[in-house]
């Protein structure tokens, strides 16, 4: 089992950046892809971006391409987002999600272990 915590929300102007990461359990980290979602008030959560379990291939979704990055650190059993230039729609709760032994996933229904969500905030 592995378990999910993310970390780095909070509240930031339109254009800011932020930095969110995902810490995990477990020794088996190297061997799970990994996963970013938002969810809004009202809406479904969505896709935003995924990374393998060697770091070699990332998606994604089109909202957010050229503006964040994902990556990952094996070593410290550590997914990071990397959010530049926001915008007040990038507003959501944002999760990160595991998947044991496969490449890039993007449906959430996929994904085996969530974290709890951080809240992100942009204000206009």
């Amino acid at each position: 089992q592995v378990r999910l915590a993310e970390s780095g929300g909070g509240l930031v102007q339109a254009g800011g950046s932020l930095r969110l990461s995902c810490a995990a359990s477990g020794r088996t980290f190297s061997t799970y892809a990994m996963g970013w979602f938002r969810q809004a008030p009202g809406k479904e959560r969505e896709f935003v971006a995924a990374i393998s379990w060697s770091g070699g291939s990332t998606a994604y979704a089109d909202s957010v391409k050229g503006r964040f990055t994902i990556s990952r650190d094996n070593a410290k059993n550590t997914v990071y987002l990397q959010m530049n230039s926001l915008k007040p729609e990038d507003t959501a709760v944002y999760y990160c999600a595991a998947i044991k032994g496969a490449p890039v996933i993007t449906p959430p229904w996929e994904y085996d272990y969530w974290g709890q969500g951080t809240q992100v905030t942009v204000s206009s």
